[in-house]
């Protein structure tokens, strides 16, 4: 049963580096807002894409995803081997545009759903998977990831059938199963993540 593999891994050394990771997520809301905004980079890359080599992706182009024009951060990201170095290109740059309103948008006292249905609608590229990343990695924790590691998950332990497409309706009604398992665990959804993607890839990252 998922629970008890995820209990087991609560009282191993699995919850150490959890809790460092998490620590790391809640500092990152207090940085600049370009420092967060390379963060929501990092998210966007993700998308049909490994979050691994997205990782250092973000690591080399540091920077260069504020300043860069679009031309050379699309040579920059098919270099280090993005799948769609044109397409995320094109979105990191148009989210430049709203840089200080989605500082605004983050210190308001909207709810973590208002503010991820705010991301979906207005930065390109971002769905609710992506959404929810970049929000957990900043230090929202009520929110979940859904991705392929998480599906393939969840239909193993019989808890889903694979959808064949992720709609916000599907979105939903799987965050709420996993709403569930955070709570018979005593986890915040967005620390349960970290918990099932070491399950699933026997890694912690981000």
């Amino acid at each position: 049963m998922m629970v008890k593999v995820i209990e087991r891994l609560k009282n191993s050394g699995v919850k150490d580096l959890v809790d460092l990771r998490i620590k790391e997520f809640r500092g990152n809301m207090d940085k600049p807002i370009s420092e967060i905004f390379k963060e929501l980079c990092f998210c966007l890359l993700t998308a049909n894409f490994s979050a691994e080599r997205s990782l250092k992706i973000q690591s080399e182009i540091g920077d260069g995803f504020l300043t860069l024009p679009e031309d050379e951060l699309a040579d920059k990201l098919k270099m280090f081997g993005h799948r769609f170095p044109q397409s995320r290109a094109k979105y990191i740059v148009e989210a430049r545009k709203i840089i200080d309103q989605l500082g605004n948008v983050l210190r308001s006292h909207a709810s973590s759903w208002a503010i991820r249905d705010w991301l979906v609608r207005n930065v390109k590229g971002l769905g609710y998977k992506e959404a929810s990343h970049f929000l957990r990695n900043i230090g929202f924790m009520d929110l979940a990831i859904i991705d392929f590691h998480i599906i393939n998950l969840l239909s193993r332990y019989g808890l889903i059938a694979k959808p064949k497409v992720l709609t916000k309706k599907k979105y939903i009604e799987i965050e709420r199963i996993l709403k569930k398992i955070a709570e018979k665990v005593e986890l915040d959804l967005g620390v349960l993540d970290l918990y099932l993607w070491y399950m699933e890839t026997g890694r912690i990252l981000k």
